[in-house]
């Protein structure tokens, strides 16, 4: 069985077949998904999915929505965590974080204001006794800072790309790494280095479904424009990625299983509750 720690349910491409979606990844073994919430206005959704769906999900305000946040949904934000705080599928505070990566959150001015949001997310978690689940993109030492400065109990850094020694400061901070369709490139050699390297019990799965396609689902910008469609990414194709990752660890698909849904439970504690309670 799989747990998928980062799934995007709520994503408008889901709209047509939401439902049936999700029937196929608990059919392929994922029996829970993670439902990260970008912003304010989708927090009541992913609370609903995971609801119906026997799912988890977190509360916060991803980088790339600040721009048009605004500072009271932070408090907006502190409310809904206090008024969830009994929910036992709410497991952490997230998305949140810092992307360096998109120009225009680049500017000194809004590098300012994700950090201002960023810190602002990590004081309620730390607050509310939350994990968090953070958006890593050219960003790692800041939110490393970050978590100096304000601990939380512990997280997952997403969709990780960084270096060994940005890898081990997450760690040691409690918090496990995301990896997930970008691990399926050959090309991804750092990456696939990285997720060898480091020991099993720093690793969680997850798809960023629809986002981040593994290489299989992939159609270049050429073959786009050729007609080709792009694969949409789906929590049904956790364990093909987890397959890759076995393979190039050496390791029986079923350990795999086994130990990053245990990662997963430990940094999650509220979802080990949520796991071992499911039918």
């Amino acid at each position: 069985m799989w747990i998928d720690t980062h799934c995007h349910l709520d994503a408008a491409e889901f709209d047509a077949d939401r439902d049936a979606l999700r029937e196929a990844a608990r059919a392929a073994g994922v029996t829970h998904c993670v439902i990260p919430a970008v912003h304010a206005a989708h927090w009541t959704q992913v609370a609903q999915l995971a609801e119906q769906h026997g799912d988890a999900y977190a509360l916060g305000i991803h980088p790339l929505y600040v721009p048009q946040a605004q500072e009271t949904d932070v408090q907006a934000l502190d409310r809904a965590l206090t008024e969830r705080r009994d929910d036992p599928r709410l497991v952490a505070v997230g998305e949140i974080g810092l992307d360096f990566f998109v120009p225009e959150l680049c500017t000194p001015s809004m590098r300012e204001r994700q950090w201002w949001f960023y810190t602002a997310q990590l004081k309620l978690a730390q607050k509310q006794g939350l994990p968090v689940i953070l958006h890593v993109r050219r960003s790692a030492d800041l939110l490393l800072k970050g978590l100096r400065q304000c601990p939380v109990v512990s997280g997952i850094a997403h969709a990780f790309n960084g270096s060994h020694q940005q890898a081990q400061a997450f760690v040691d901070m409690g918090f496990v790494l995301g990896f997930g369709g970008t691990l399926t490139y050959e090309r991804s050699l750092q990456l696939r280095r990285l997720a060898c390297e480091l020991p099993l019990s720093a690793l969680v799965l997850e798809t960023d479904a629809p986002d981040i396609p593994p290489q299989w689902l992939y159609q270049t910008a050429e073959q786009r424009a050729l007609g080709a469609k792009q694969g949409r990414n789906s929590p049904a194709e956790l364990p093909r990625i987890a397959q890759v990752l076995a393979s190039l660890r050496g390791l029986p698909l079923t350990d795999l299983a086994a130990t990053s849904t245990a990662n997963a439970c430990r940094v999650l504690p509220q979802l080990a509750a949520l796991y071992h309670h499911a039918p």
